[in-house]
């Protein structure tokens, strides 16, 4: 099946089950009004002609929404979260929007549909569970499908860099998006022969052959330090060969933040954006974070005493790692963990990675579902850390990584997190620092609450499905 017919399959299906969806949503409705007397019997019936009147109005005016919030746009996973939030979205704008066009468009004519307000609230919440059922099915039955290979796309990636191996690493970790990393291409000059286990198959200058050669449908350029002209040229080069081209932000762009326009006694200015979370924020977010670690609290206490139990058990020493780190405008704070190392493991190296021999078998257990940061809810409590935000780091590194990052030190201007923006994106444990950076004042800099429930919600799934570090 060629990349276009599969792409059209798919939004084709996506819409015919939503529309579906929406439709049995509705039917269940109505029938649940009739069956439960919630909030009240059920004096006068509507007609089942009626509801046939209205469901033609909710399946386009929800299908409508979906399309204005580009849910028919991308064919790739997305983060659930991320879709049941815009499902929630557009149910919600769509049934108004079913309601008002037949109460002010079909007032008086015989398409009315009189339909009591309970059953139209029944309606609301059917459709946005009915749609999120329809899609979730959907999506797993587009995974079985990429699993057997049909539909999946076949990429290279430009640039033998840290940008680029953070590229390859997504593409490594996420088979669930459909791409088959063929290689990746050099930016010219010397190049090693493979990187992360991926093959270096030539360099930009040959481009063109090797996208002929090895037929590939995407190209993902990767390549901070390039100026405008060799991105210009390499991305006409690919265009050539009809692949589709993304470019990864130049460091510069995704580290400069936003702009805007003050000034001076009538001398225009421009303010760059101030990060730091100020007024009704920041007493939003400390509002959040004292609920959140309170409930984590009191949901995870057995847990911990459990773990304590069996830490102290296995091996000697203390049960919590009690450890200072550099939390806001860089102060130190004492951060607490559940010990998952040997007792004199900090004697032997203080830089974890994957796999660490110094790990005890219970250590490596609740490394992996992250059940050694469950102590970091008292920080949270007491203020010295949020639910979210940039994880803190040790001084020593600190001091290093100042002198080599731009803006590092920025992340500093708000709490440190127990998790973050870049931990539920992939980046935790040994990864790039320069990397984790980027997302962390990308996150700082478009701070909302919503924005910390869905990281919230991202670290719970990672932790219960073992994708901790």
């Amino acid at each position: 099946m060629s990349r276009e017919r599969y792409d059209f399959t798919v939004r084709a299906t996506l819409i015919a089950l939503d529309a579906a969806m929406i439709a049995l949503a509705v039917l269940f409705a109505f029938l649940l009004r009739r069956s439960i007397p919630i909030p009240e019997v059920l004096a006068d019936s509507p007609s089942f002609a009626a509801l046939l009147r209205f469901v033609p109005l909710q399946v386009l005016a929800v299908i409508l929404l979906m399309y204005l919030n580009r849910m028919y746009h991308q064919v790739r996973a997305s983060a659930r979260v991320d879709e049941f939030s815009l499902v929630l979205l557009s149910a919600s704008g769509g049934t108004l929007l079913a309601v008002a066009f037949n109460t002010l468009g079909y007032q008086n004519t015989p398409f009315e549909a009189n339909l009591p307000r309970a059953l139209l609230i029944y309606a609301w919440l059917s459709t946005i569970l009915f749609v999120a059922i329809g899609r979730f099915i959907h999506q797993r039955i587009r995974q079985r499908l990429l699993k057997r290979g049909i539909g999946r796309e076949r990429v290279l990636v430009v640039g033998t860099n840290e940008v680029s191996q953070v590229v390859v690493q997504k593409l490594q970790w996420s088979p669930n998006l459909g791409y088959d990393l063929i290689g990746i291409v050099a930016n010219n000059g010397e190049h090693p022969p493979e990187m992360l286990g991926a093959p270096v198959i030539g360099a930009t200058v040959d481009i063109i052959e090797l996208l002929d050669a090895n037929e590939i449908d995407e190209v993902i350029i990767a390549l901070p330090q390039a100026t405008r002209l060799e991105l210009l040229n390499l991305i006409a080069d690919c265009h050539r060969g009809r692949v589709s081209v993304r470019v990864l932000p130049d460091v510069f762009e995704i580290m400069a933040g936003e702009v805007s326009v003050a000034d001076l006694g009538g001398l225009p200015l421009l303010s760059v954006r101030d990060i730091a979370l100020r007024g009704w924020r920041l007493s939003l977010k400390r509002g959040f974070d004292i609920l959140g670690s309170a409930f984590g609290l009191f949901l995870t206490a057995p847990i911990m005493v459990l773990l304590g139990i069996l830490i102290k058990l296995e091996s000697p020493g203390p049960a919590l790692f009690i450890q200072e780190r550099v939390g806001l405008d860089g102060e130190p704070f004492r951060v607490l963990k559940f010990r998952s190392m040997r007792a004199d493991a900090e004697a032997l190296s203080t830089w974890t990675v994957k796999d660490d021999p110094r790990r005890t078998r219970i250590g490596t257990f609740i490394r992996k579902y992250s059940l050694d940061e469950l102590p970091q809810f008292v920080n949270v409590l007491l203020g010295e850390m949020s639910l979210v935000g940039p994880r803190p780091e040790q001084e020593r590194y600190v001091q290093e990584f100042r002198q080599s990052i731009p803006r590092y030190m920025e992340r500093h201007r708000e709490k440190a997190g127990l998790t973050g923006w870049a931990q539920v994106n992939g980046l935790r444990g040994d990864s790039s620092i320069e990397e984790r950076t980027k997302y962390d004042l990308w996150y700082i800099e478009h701070w909302s609450l919503w924005l910390d429930i869905k990281i919230c919600v991202r670290t719970a799934v990672q932790a219960v499905t073992g994708q901790g570090y």
